[in-house]
């Protein structure tokens, strides 16, 4: 297994360790949340835009989400800051998204294996029988069955899109 695909292994055990009902697409390289859904074959709004948020609590404290709206949404960081009662949002730098994604930009998945990131969805994704999302890498995407994603992932569940 290559250091690269890591992630994405991780990905596929857990799934199937779990049972859950996924579909595997193969595509051209694409990161782009417009571009690739166009690739899959899904609408924007079954795409699961994965960002990381950087909260500050008070002036000494971090805290980091993975914050996943739909694909035609964007994240509020007013929502996301006021969500874990902070002074500050930002995005994440692309090193420490990235570090704590385990993949990088336009690839990372709406699962946590991180300690350090917190999953926070917005409830609008879950409304879709399935979910679409870059699968840790640029060339393949995964369809989830949605009842299936929030059962593994099990994420906090909150208004974050605007």
């Amino acid at each position: 297994m290559s250091e690269e695909h890591g992630t994405y292994t991780k990905l596929i055990r857990l799934l199937d360790e779990r049972g859950a009902a996924y579909r595997i697409i193969e595509h051209a390289e694409q990161g782009a949340t417009e571009a690739v859904s166009a690739l899959r074959g899904n609408t924007l709004a079954q795409a699961a835009k994965c960002i990381v948020v950087m909260v500050k609590i008070g002036k000494k404290e971090k805290r980091y989400v993975l914050a996943v709206v739909p694909g035609d949404r964007r994240v509020d960081l007013g929502a996301v800051k006021g969500l874990l009662g902070g002074t500050y949002a930002g995005f994440a730098t692309p090193e420490v998204a990235e570090r704590l994604a385990g993949s990088v930009s336009g690839t990372i998945l709406p699962f946590s294996f991180d300690p350090e990131l917190e999953l926070v969805v917005d409830p609008a994704l879950l409304v879709h029988e399935e979910i679409f999302f870059n699968a840790a890498r640029l060339d393949r995407s995964l369809a989830l069955r949605t009842a299936d994603y929030t059962a593994v992932a099990e994420p906090r569940t909150a208004d974050i899109a605007g």
